[in-house]
Order: C-alpha cells, then sequence, then structure tokens
C-alpha cells in the first residue's frame, strides 16, 4: 500500500512538472485549451526528420508534373487552413494501397492508390484538406504513441519483435516509432470528423466543391469491400476509422456550407483524369518485383529466390522476408558503393560501434561475384547471419535473423536465399511488366464489359466501376474519358 501511494505520488510530480514546462495552449481548430507536450516548434522539426524517413523508407513517386499540381492545390487549400503560418509541403508517396496522412508540423501525403479512385480535382481537394485538417488540430501530434518500430516489418504477432536490439535495429532499419504512430495509428471518431469539417471549410473557401470528400469516401469504401479479402498494406479506413453514415454526413455538411466563386487548377474532370494517365497501379517495377519466392529488379539487374511459403515485403530502400511461422526474418538491401564487399563488414562495425565484425568475417564467393559472410550474436537473444556481395558497383547486404536457438536450422537456408543472388538473364528482365493507367473515351450508350473486353483492361468490372465512380450496370456516355489498366513491358532505366 505504501508503494502504491509513493507511486501516485510520483505520477503527480511528473504531471506537474510537465504541466509547468509545456502548459496549457488554445487548440486552433476547436478554440478550446489543451495540455499540449510538443511545441510548434519541436512539432514542425520532428515533421521535417520524419519526412526524411518517409522518403527513404517508403518512396515517392518520381513525376514532377503530378508533384508540382499537388503542391499547387495543397498550397492554396493551405492559405485556409487555421494554421496557416506552417510550411505546409504536399507529397506523392510510392504506395499501392489507396491511402494519405499528415506528419506534424504541415508534411502531407496522398498514394498513388488513392489518386487513381479520384475523379475530380473537387475529390483530391477534399482528402488533401482532410490531412490538413488533421495538421490543423494537431491530430498528428497527439496520434504519436508508444507502438514498436519493428510492427510494422515483423507484423505484431511475430515471435521476431522480441528479438530486436540495438544491432538488430541497426541493420534492419525502420520508419521508427514516431512514424510508424502517426501513420497507422487511428484517429479517433471525433478526431475523423473534426478532420472533415475543417477540410470542407477549407475546400469550399478555396473554390472547390465540399461534396468532393464524400464522394471519394464512398469509393474508398467500394475499393476496400472490393478487396476486403487481399492481402494488402494499410490502407485509409484502416487509419481513418469510418462511421457507417460518414458519406452521408460530409455530404449534408457540404451543403451548409458555400462554395467560393474560383476557377479550378484543372479546368474540368477530364482536364484532371489526364493528370493520372500512366499512373501506376500495383507494384512498381522500378522498385523491383516479387514473383512467387523470387525477387527480381530490373533497374539493378539482380536475382534473389527465398523459401516458398515465406512472406515477401519490398520497398523501395530493402526487401524483408518472414517465414510464414514468423520464425525467421531476411532483409536484403544496398548499403554502399564500392567493390569490395569487406567495406559492408566495416560500415557495419562503425555504426553499431563493435569491433568484432571485420575480424569475424570471412571473404568468399557467390556465383562468382566478390562476397562475405559472418554469424553475429545480438546480445545474446537473437542470431544474424549477415553476407555482403559486391555487384556492379554496389555493396549489398543480406541478413538472416532468428531466436539464438533456431540459428543452426536456419543457418542453411540463410546461405541457401543469399547464394541464390545472381545477374538477370536477358529473357528474365524482357518478362517484366507493370501495370498503368491509361485513358480511353467512351462510346455512346457502351456498357463497362463492352469497354473492357474493347480495351483489353486487366482491371475487372467491378474494378473499372469504382476507379471511374460508376456503378457496373451504369452507361457510359460518348467521349468521357475512362481510367482503364493496362500491363505493359517494363524498360529498366538502364
Amino acid at each position: 500500500m505504501l508503494l502504491y501511494t509513493i507511486s501516485i505520488s510520483r505520477l503527480i510530480l511528473v504531471a506537474l512538472v510537465l504541466l509547468h514546462a509545456s502548459g496549457c495552449a488554445v487548440n486552433p481548430v476547436s478554440g478550446r485549451p489543451e495540455l499540449t507536450l510538443v511545441s510548434e516548434k519541436q512539432e514542425i522539426k520532428l515533421g521535417t526528420q520524419e519526412a526524411e524517413k518517409i522518403e527513404q523508407q517508403m518512396g515517392l513517386v518520381p513525376d514532377e508534373a503530378l508533384t508540382r499540381y499537388l503542391n499547387a492545390l495543397g498550397k492554396r487549400l493551405a492559405d485556409e487552413s487555421p494554421r496557416p503560418n506552417l510550411d505546409y509541403q504536399f507529397h506523392v508517396v510510392d504506395m499501392a494501397e489507396p491511402n494519405a496522412f499528415a506528419l506534424p508540423g504541415g508534411h502531407i501525403y496522398v498514394s498513388r492508390g488513392i489518386l487513381a479512385l479520384a475523379n475530380s480535382e473537387d475529390e483530391l481537394a477534399g482528402v488533401v484538406g482532410h490531412e490538413i485538417g488533421h495538421v490543423a488540430a494537431r491530430h498528428s501530434v497527439q496520434a504519436i504513441s508508444k507502438r514498436g518500430p519493428f510492427a510494422l516489418i515483423f507484423g505484431a504477432a511475430s515471435g521476431l519483435a522480441g528479438l530486436v536490439s540495438p544491432l538488430v535495429g541497426n541493420i534492419i532499419g525502420g520508419l521508427g516509432d514516431v512514424t510508424q504512430s502517426i501513420i497507422f495509428s487511428p484517429y479517433s471518431r471525433s478526431q475523423e470528423n473534426e478532420a472533415d469539417r475543417v477540410g470542407q471549410k477549407m475546400t469550399a473557401q478555396s473554390g472547390w466543391d465540399p461534396a468532393g470528400l464524400a464522394q471519394l469516401l464512398t469509393s474508398l469504401d467500394r475499393e476496400i469491400q472490393l478487396h476486403q479479402e487481399t492481402e494488402r498494406q494499410p490502407s485509409f479506413f484502416d487509419t481513418h476509422p469510418p462511421t457507417p453514415d460518414r458519406a452521408e454526413k460530409t455530404a449534408a455538411y457540404a451543403k451548409e456550407l458555400t462554395k467560393v466563386s474560383r476557377e479550378p487548377i484543372s479546368i474540368s474532370p477530364e482536364a484532371f483524369v489526364r493528370r493520372l494517365d500512366g499512373l501506376v497501379v500495383g507494384p512498381r517495377a522500378a522498385n523491383g518485383v516479387v514473383q512467387g519466392a523470387t525477387f527480381k529488379h530490373p533497374d539493378l539487374n539482380f536475382f534473389v529466390e527465398f523459401p516458398d511459403d515465406w512472406k515477401i515485403q519490398n520497398s523501395p530502400r530493402k526487401i524483408i522476408a518472414v517465414a510464414d511461422a514468423g520464425e525467421a526474418a531476411m532483409v536484403l538491401g544496398a548499403v554502399a558503393e564500392g567493390n569490395d564487399p569487406l567495406d559492408g563488414a566495416k560500415l557495419l562495425e562503425k555504426n553499431s560501434e563493435r569491433t568484432d565484425i571485420v575480424s569475424g568475417t570471412n571473404r568468399t564467393s557467390i556465383g562468382g561475384l566478390p562476397a562475405a559472410r559472418t554469424q553475429l550474436s545480438a546480445e545474446g537473444k537473437a542470431m544474424l547471419d549477415v553476407t555482403w556481395i559486391a555487384y556492379e558497383g554496389l555493396i549489398y547486404q543480406i541478413v538472416g535473423l532468428t531466436s539464438t536457438k533456431q540459428f543452426d536450422a536456419m543457418k542453411p537456408v540463410f546461405e541457401k536465399v543469399a547464394s541464390s543472388f545472381r545477374s538477370l538473364t536477358q529473357s528474365e528482365r524482357a518478362a517484366i511488366t507493370e501495370t498503368r493507367i491509361r485513358l480511353v473515351a467512351g462510346r455512346d450508350g457502351e456498357s463497362i464489359e463492352d469497354l473492357r473486353q474493347r480495351t483489353g483492361s486487366v482491371w475487372s468490372n467491378e474494378e473499372i466501376a469504382v476507379a471511374n465512380g460508376l456503378s457496373v450496370s451504369d452507361r457510359i456516355r460518348q467521349g468521357r474519358l475512362m481510367k482503364i489498366a493496362k500491363t505493359e513491358i517494363y524498360i529498366p532505366t538502364k
């Protein structure tokens, strides 16, 4: 009982210290006082730091014209924000799933997956305004939690999360606590409603139809229902929980707002849709492609094969494969430039502040390529099998991770994967494809099935309907620009 009293007293003392240090502030959206532990200066600094991690780990879509357009649209909305003093920046994140999120301080992200669902500038303005609303109300600061830095990589149920140590973290990397908490932690219902209303106000004040948010929410819901059986990364409704009547509420609220008379950036819905021509949907080949148990990177010109039952997750900077039962994982990525694989060991030794890595590394050869290999203990609870391969001016690091007691059983698997690393054959490179949005003009009275047959779209009738904001039974009017999906041969950059 005495211990309990002391603990409570300490908590009260800590709370008083924090209150004194941070003080109360008035929320710029609600107008109500709130206890804040993060100043605006700290918020901006935090957002800048995390934005760098987003670019490194998730990647941005390399489309300068699309990025300029998104910035122009976003800046107009931000001028009407309750916090117009922030330096808002807008990015298209290289994410196939339909998503949008905000970092503290004004970094706003929309995925190429959500762009593929938009059919007007009003709709895009609605979702961007919603994310600005989260920043304005400081929801993204409030979303910071204690989510573990490796939950995204291994999954919450994986036993590997318990093997994380400084060495493992240095090798595997990840988005980090803060970024994951902001991106993958859901907002509350009240926060969502607040961001909806703030965003719609900004949209109307900027000259766009505030009903666009309701229209995009409807398309998002249809798309998620269509693919609910498919394994995927978190999408918009995972992090922005919908209510059954949310689209209805936003549609009703739009009628209460008066849209300012102002020319849109795209002169028509057709002009907006034209901006999406060529946008990649699904995996982007420039990041490499997963085909069954194999990974092929056409630009970097390499091939590697994992065990058949492992789950492979690709990102711009690394490939992560996890055993079906979650008892082991492997991570592959380029860690340095050079032609000596031992430089990889030197770099890891430097970054991890250990002195035993280089001395314990042995030179070898994999498929005629210079390589080096070692095994490392990570604080006694995990073992790592690390291979470095020098190939075409880059040093690749292939790491196998498992518990100490599982290491002897998994070591042959790790070695087999590392030994599979090789150049792509010409036929393998030539066979790599990716799927892109293409635009075709509809014919008067044409059905979606007729359109699919005529154009050879790889989307199903339902997918075409959702992407174009139509019902499957709708007839297409003459000349309407329709989004379809075409699988095309990928042309490597080198």
